[in-house]
């Protein structure tokens, strides 16, 4: 195992080539403009007026649809660092939330989507891979990937919650 230091050194010499930071603040400016495509299209949904950076594993917002919203429920767009890939997840308030609710789809007969095998160090309750390996030369395009298969998938998890909880 290296050290920190020897973390730091190499650390350095990426930073040197440009190519992470340029890569790295070019990624978070389009999740910006993400947040904002949803916050301006979506005013009936209440989105976080901050995005999570994370320690480059997963970068994220969340937004609050009214039917999840009245549940405690909030559905995150979620960037994994080392898949390079978007996923959208269905996300608690606080850990008893997340539990109540993950207990429910995982005691259900219900497959549609990848469900957890524990809550312990997880933050999602349901998660799906919206697009797999994007193609960043056409945002736009990307964006409208995204956003279709995270209406569906809110879609889906009201239809669910609406014939299975109280």
């Amino acid at each position: 195992m290296k050290s920190f230091n020897e973390y730091i050194n190499e650390y350095r010499k990426q930073i040197e080539k440009g190519n992470i930071e340029e890569a790295y603040k070019g990624l978070m400016e389009y999740i910006m403009n993400l947040r904002i495509h949803f916050k301006n299209k979506y005013p009936d949904y209440f989105v976080s007026g901050s995005i999570y950076y994370g320690y480059m594993d997963m970068t994220y917002f969340s937004f609050f649809p009214e039917s999840l919203k009245s549940k405690k429920l909030k559905i995150a767009i979620v960037f994994i660092h080392d898949k390079i890939q978007f996923e959208v997840w269905l996300a608690g308030y606080n850990k008893q939330i997340q539990t109540k609710y993950w207990k429910l789809f995982k005691e259900s007969d219900w497959n549609k989507y990848h469900i957890p095998s524990t809550t312990k160090g997880i933050d999602s309750i349901i998660e799906y891979t919206l697009v797999d390996n994007p193609d960043f030369n056409d945002l736009d395009t990307l964006t409208k990937q995204i956003e279709r298969g995270t209406l569906k998938f809110i879609k889906d998890v009201v239809t669910f919650l609406s014939k299975n909880s109280n």
